[in-house]
């Protein structure tokens, strides 16, 4: 037999021949061999334990000798709840006089203390991130983490990159360094990104440990506006540049058209066209209008998140005689009556062959931000009379022929309100029909402005009537003076006419009684 085969019996340990051969021995091959060591009896040595599949054990065999460490690690990115372990047998019951054992193991925590473990050792997340709590946005992303190993947590950093290389036109810049992560829990934020914009975010422990990373796009916002604008004169029609999808994904393109005619008499039609043209629609023409009119388009680029800013382009049709019919007043009403609360509106109804016979009449108090566009175009509310109005229908009219319509007389009825003027305010109202279709909305108005002068309270009538009166009275009294002046005037001329006379005869008849008073006469 080779002097290095030795029997091993389960049960009884060394055979009797192995036993024969080593009794006696020394040297190289004598009792001084590690190898030859006797292997701990079960007694002294436990099971490999029965945990988390994933585990990997240091040294990796199926038996382990009792306060013997053992080290346990995870794959990439998990993490044991103890990376040291040992097992110890403690006697569980006495049974026909003879010990019973049970294996127990002991877990080194971060303090180096040994604890029973209690349940089963598994392979954890080092790092937890709950779905529900990421927070996506078109410039930022924020993601709440909670570390469960506590002694793992002060090494974890955390990065923001872009997931791939940008190129014009959406060329976007790196996000610059890294976040250290400190504590068990926190809310790691990546700042000033760019929208529709793809970024990982990484958590990871040095050298290479990935324990978290996420592939995120940011959330769409609204696109720049359109940089150019152009008329085609041989179709009169509008084009534009097509927006590149580096906010958003460029699902249309928003118009509003708003045309200012000139009447033949003089007075001011408005036209306001909003319409939504699909994303590969990059031009339109303009509706037809006769000289004198003008032209205002906003074009918007849309997106999920809504309508980015406008290009606005204005144009003027040549017409000698009104070069500028922006400026052109309104129509006007008459028959105001500030104590009655009302006017009369000369009504004419707009074109039969462009719309419906359905006119609304529209009435709102012009302030400083009203605009008669706003106005043509919005969204009247019911009337509230314990409010400052805004604009609201005031009739609904099936209008074919001209009519004189008397505003502010009271009525009511579904959906309107012609409620009495207020005096002091300044008036402009709007005859209006609509026109929808499943991608246009268009207003054409006919506008009619005109003020309702203050009231004057009753007192001031009386009193005024008062000082007319007063007034005459005076007058009166100025004139009666002045007459009996003037007769007093004429009596006494007369007087002394008759004294002359009376001089003469008392010279040639002279009378006692009379002397003394001719003499005072005569001085």
């Amino acid at each position: 037999m080779d002097h290095r085969t030795v029997a091993w019996d389960r049960g009884q340990g060394l055979t009797e021949p192995a036993k024969k051969c080593i009794r006696g021995t020394s040297g190289p091959y004598g009792r001084d061999e590690p190898w030859l060591q006797r292997p701990a009896s079960p007694q002294e040595s436990c099971q490999r334990p029965r945990w988390d599949s994933r585990l990997r054990l240091e040294p990796d065999q199926s038996n382990y000798v009792k306060n013997k460490e053992v080290m346990l690690s995870c794959p990439e990115g998990l993490q044991p709840s103890f990376t040291h372990v040992k097992c110890l047998r403690e006697v569980q019951s006495i049974s026909s006089g003879k010990p019973e054992y049970r294996e127990v193991w002991l877990g080194k925590d971060s303090r180096g203390q040994w604890n029973r473990i209690q349940s089963r050792v598994e392979c954890i997340e080092v790092l937890q991130v709950d779905p529900g709590t990421l927070e996506v946005s078109s410039t930022s992303i924020q993601v709440n983490w909670t570390c469960r190993v506590p002694e793992a947590c002060s090494r974890m950093r955390a990065t923001c990159r872009l997931a791939g290389p940008s190129s014009p036109p959406c060329e976007a810049e790196e996000v610059p360094g890294e976040e250290m992560l400190h504590g068990q829990e926190g809310t790691f934020s990546c700042p000033a990104l760019q929208p529709f914009t793809e970024y990982s975010v990484t958590i990871s422990l040095p050298p290479s440990t990935i324990l978290f990373t996420w592939l995120v796009r940011t959330k769409e916002t609204v696109p720049d506006k359109p940089e150019q604008l152009w008329l085609d004169p041989s179709t009169g029609s509008l084009s534009w540049e097509p927006l590149p999808s580096c906010k958003g994904e460029i699902i249309g393109y928003q118009l509003n058209i708003t045309a200012r005619s000139a009447q033949d008499s003089g007075l001011l039609e408005l036209e306001l066209e909003r319409l939504r043209l699909s994303s590969s629609v990059t031009a339109h023409p303009l509706p037809a209008h006769g000289p004198g009119s003008s032209y205002v388009v906003t074009v918007q680029g849309l997106t999920a998140a809504g309508a980015g800013a406008a290009a606005l382009w204005e144009f003027r049709t040549n017409r000698s005689d009104a070069p500028q019919p922006l400026d052109m007043s309104c129509r006007t009403a008459r028959d105001i009556s500030s104590s009655q609360g009302t006017a009369v509106l000369p009504l004419h109804p707009i074109p039969p062959q462009l719309c419906s016979p359905e006119h609304q009449l529209l009435v709102a108090v012009m302030h400083n931000s009203t605009t008669v566009e706003g106005v043509c175009s919005g969204e009247p509310q019911p009337f509230n009379a314990s409010q400052q109005p805004g604009a609201y229908v005031a009739a609904v009219l099936n209008l074919s022929t001209p009519m004189d319509f008397v505003l502010g007389d009271g009525t009511r009825g579904q959906g309107y309100h012609n409620a009495a003027l207020r005096p002091g305010c300044n008036y402009t109202a709007l005859l209006r029909v609509v026109r929808r279709s499943q991608q246009a909305e268009k207003f054409t108005c006919i506008c009619y402005s005109f003020s309702v002068g203050a009231e004057q309270p009753p007192g001031l009538w009386l009193w005024a009537v008062i000082g007319v009166f007063v007034l005459l009275g005076i007058l009166l009294v100025f004139a009666g003076i002045r007459r009996v002046q003037q007769v007093r005037g004429q009596h006494l001329q007369t007087c002394c006419r008759s004294m002359g006379n009376t001089k003469s005869l008392t010279q040639d008849f002279p009378l006692p009684f009379q002397e003394k008073e001719v003499s005072a006469w005569k001085s």
